[in-house]
């Protein structure tokens, strides 16, 4: 069996302090505003898709209808994971 060795080189003077970047820079691609509206709407979403489903159960209706649910708690759940991150 052969062995396989790999080798990497770095093109930048890793002596040089300046140079070497510690980690990833991420600039937020939206405003605190349309954070708030984010954060806003997922809440609202969350208390809406949870009345439904109380109401859904309350009246007994059979449980795969249940399933749509999860658009309603996708949508809640990314438009908040989108504030947090600031994307």
């Amino acid at each position: 069996m052969a062995t396989i060795s790999a080798y990497f080189v770095s093109s930048s003077n890793s002596s040089d302090p300046q140079n070497n970047e510690i980690g990833e820079v991420c600039i937020p691609n939206i405003s605190p505003i349309e954070r708030k509206k984010r954060v806003r709407f997922a809440i609202r979403q969350l208390v809406t898709t949870l009345v439904v489903l109380g109401v859904l159960i309350w009246l007994d209706v059979n449980p795969l209808w249940r399933l749509l649910l999860f658009f309603m708690f996708s949508a809640a759940t990314t438009s908040y994971i989108q504030a947090l991150d600031k994307t």
